[in-house]
């Protein structure tokens, strides 16, 4: 299958190469419509139906008339002069605010796209007077739009509908604050957008400057980046219409976070073709370049097969995940890296077959073979010195695996910069007012035996939650339409984004609506707080799920490829130290360093599947080409050195390319531990774990790496040797 594919795309350059430029600008231009009908807004929605919080919100949408899209955006009015808003003012205010519920928000046009291919948000809000401060030195307006908060079209209308409204009440001598998950998530993002332009212009620079300082070539430079740009296309289109066909619902950030695992093992996946393809022609000068091609991507395309399988088996894990964020997230990467390695196999062979020798112009290092470069001395040291190369891997991952010592998880949503104007909003606000009344915890009360609710029925459930030690003030209870269905408003005085809300929500409101329930109701406690206490323990849970039975596919995938028990025994445990390391330096930097509260409870299955899976690809590499060195006569210590010394430079290139890309996660509000973490482990995973413990361990071992089957020397098979090469074996 490999080979046909191969062979097809070298035979049929041109071809296969003008199928995916088409494939790829159609879908890049699609790709926005597509991935918005399958981007879900609220994150309780992705919990299991089954929890308390998605209970209450269900309850919310059918009773109340809440839209499933819905996000809140909390607007304070006050006095230019800093006094008391008096009779007069509290009636202009709230005929501003009915005003502005009768204008329709209309959103941005932006020049670069086509109107027709970007989703309209344009929308008219619901306005409402929400309540006076006690002193009345504000008075706050409750304002309703639709959209997921993280989409950048949902933040230009609201920032639209903050500049017209800031202008509105300026004109009538008042001015405003905006707070809110939605006004957050736009201020983070307008203080972070430099940042984020410069982190991704450097990221390609990055790969630029790699490319020519190692092939010196300009086609060798700009071929990766186009080469990947127009595959990623092709992916993410994939990735919306397989959603839209299935059925399932995405998260907002699930296609950024998508492009940049593309990014990196795309041009992981082109580098370890181009450093084959041009070893290959320097032994090899006078063979055509389409011969060459065809060789070298069918025999580097089973590596790489594999290698990107594992990612697959890896992410695919997430299915059996309970909190949908995952249950999508997984599959959705396992079908753009599927679309990656089609790629691998047909698009990057047809463009060594297209470009020949002239990729690697106007170098002229295809007329002679490489000096004693660092490769090789590094080699020869992997090989000569095994044991204290060993030795020394396992003190640095050992001492950062230390780090773990005391670790805690830290379930804050974290995200919003705490110096943005929406912070100082809500710092205001908390002066005189529940931290929580712009993000209230609500409980919502339905009856089970067909009567109706009263007020005076549930006021013993109402006094109960007022003696709730954090909860600052209760709302009134509101019954709906028919009344069998009633909501009770909870302002607590934690942060709602906070731990303690959290707590506060999934401990004694909850144990306090569970003894004073009426007989004859049921009820639910929802809102942020509530929502993300039963994320936490969802994703508690799907630990303990998917962590053995991604390490199960990884180690399957791994016995396949090297058709041995011990060599895949090997990879496991060094990639499980490498896990190991990554988790205890971000400890070590965040928790026990910055004085965090902890490490974010999603970045140990992170990790785990970023740096397992894809920190898999280079032990592959390396391994692979052991095996393959060790077939050719002579000591195995030998074969290991040759083969640091021909990978080295693609594993090194590699390893940096995709360590830039996960650093550009840096500049994403709430990213920075993740950023940090991935950067360090693709890092250890290349330099540490591929080059150095793993050929290192080959060394000792030799040939009964490969146990319980006899390694077969095939030298009229194996490709020869570029160059005598011999190391001394003491």
């Amino acid at each position: 299958m490999i080979r046909a594919l191969t062979g097809y795309s070298t035979r049929n350059p041109w071809k296969v190469i003008t199928l995916w430029v088409v494939l790829g600008i159609s879908l890049a231009l699609l790709s926005p419509m597509l991935l918005d009908r399958v981007t879900q807004s609220q994150t309780g929605d992705f919990l299991p139906r089954s929890y308390d919080s998605a209970a209450a919100l269900r309850i919310a949408e059918e009773n109340f008339g809440m839209k499933p899209d819905a996000t809140t955006v909390t607007v304070l009015v006050a006095r230019t002069d800093g006094q008391a808003l008096t009779a007069a003012d509290q009636q202009r205010v709230e005929a501003e605010a009915a005003k502005l519920a009768q204008r329709r928000v209309v959103m941005p046009r932006k020049d670069d796209a086509p109107a027709f291919l970007v989703p309209d948000r344009s929308q008219t809000p619901r306005v409402a007077p929400a309540m006076v401060a006690p002193d009345r030195g504000f008075e706050l307006l409750s304002v309703e739009l639709t959209g997921n908060a993280a989409n950048e079209g949902v933040q230009d209308v609201y920032r639209a509908f903050r500049d017209a409204t800031r202008a509105q009440f300026a004109d009538a001598g008042m001015r405003t604050g905006f707070t809110g998950g939605l006004a957050d998530a736009a201020d983070t993002a307008d203080s972070h957008r430099t940042a984020a332009t410069v982190g991704s212009a450097l990221v390609m620079g990055l790969i630029v400057l790699l490319n020519v300082l190692v092939f010196r070539s300009v086609a060798a430079a700009l071929l990766p980046l186009l080469a990947v740009a127009m595959i990623g296309s092709v992916a993410g289109g994939a990735v919306a219409v397989a959603a839209t066909l299935t059925g399932l619902k995405l998260d907002a950030g699930t296609p950024g976070l998508v492009s940049v695992v593309l990014l990196g093992i795309g041009v992981d996946y082109l580098l370890f073709l181009l450093f084959r393809f041009r070893e290959h022609l320097r032994a090899r000068p006078d063979q055509p370049a389409r011969e060459a091609a065809a060789q070298v991507t069918a025999r580097v395309g089973t590596a790489i097969t594999s290698a990107a399988l594992t990612i697959v088996a890896a992410f695919a894990t997430l299915g059996v995940a309970s909190f949908g964020q995952f249950r999508s997230l997984g599959p959705a990467i396992a079908v753009a890296v599927l679309v990656m390695l089609l790629g691998s196999l047909t698009m990057m062979p047809a463009l060594l077959a297209a470009c020949g020798r002239g990729m690697f112009w106007p170098s002229r290092s295809l007329r002679r073979q490489p000096g004693e470069g660092f490769a090789a001395r590094f080699g020869t040291l992997v090989a000569r010195r095994p044991l204290p190369m060993l030795l020394a891997a396992l003190a640095l991952l050992g001492a950062l695996a230390a780090g773990m010592t005391g670790i805690r998880m830290d379930y804050g949503l974290g995200g919003a910069d705490a110096r943005t104007p929406a912070a100082a909003t809500a710092a205001e606000i908390s002066r005189t007012l529940p931290a929580g009344v712009s993000d209230p915890t609500s409980v919502y009360v339905v009856t089970t035996d067909g009567t109706t609710l009263t007020p005076d029925r549930l006021d013993g459930l109402s006094h109960a939650l007022t003696q709730v030690e954090g909860v600052g003030k209760t709302g009134g209870t509101v019954l709906n339409g028919d009344r069998h269905a009633a909501r009770i408003d909870l302002y607590l005085t934690a942060d709602p984004q906070s731990r303690r809300a959290r707590d506060l929500a999934s401990g004694p409101v909850r144990a306090a609506v569970a003894a004073h329930t009426p007989a004859g109701t049921s009820a639910h406690v929802g809102g942020t707080a509530a929502i993300f206490a039963d994320i936490s323990t969802a994703v508690d849970h799907d630990l303990a799920i998917v962590f053995p039975v991604a390490a199960a596919l990884i180690a399957l995938i791994l016995l396949l490829l090297l058709r041995s028990l011990l060599a895949p025994l090997v990879l496991m445990l060094s990639v499980g130290l490498g896990f190991a390391a990554t988790l205890g330096a971000a400890t070590l930097l965040f928790q026990h360093g910055l004085g965090e509260p902890g490490v974010s409870f999603t970045l140990p299955l992170v990790l785990f599947l970023f740096v397992v899976a894809l920190g898999t690809d280079y032990n592959i590499l390396i391994t692979d080409r052991i095996r393959e060195e060790m077939q050719r006569p002579g000591p195995p210590r030998a074969a290991v050195a040759r083969a640091v010394r021909h990978t080295t430079p693609a594993i090194a290139t590699a390893g940096l390319v995709l360590a830039g890309s996960f650093a550009t996660l840096a500049a994403t509000p709430g990213s920075e531990q993740v950023a940090f973490a991935l950067t360090l482990g693709i890092l250890l995973s290349a330099v540490v774990l591929s080059l150095v413990l793993v050929p290192a361990v080959a060394a000792l071992l030799g040939r009964a790496l490969w146990w319980p089957l006899r390694q077969a020397r095939h030298p009229h098979r194996a490709e020869p040797a570029p160059e005598p090469y011999r190391v001394p074996v003491p």
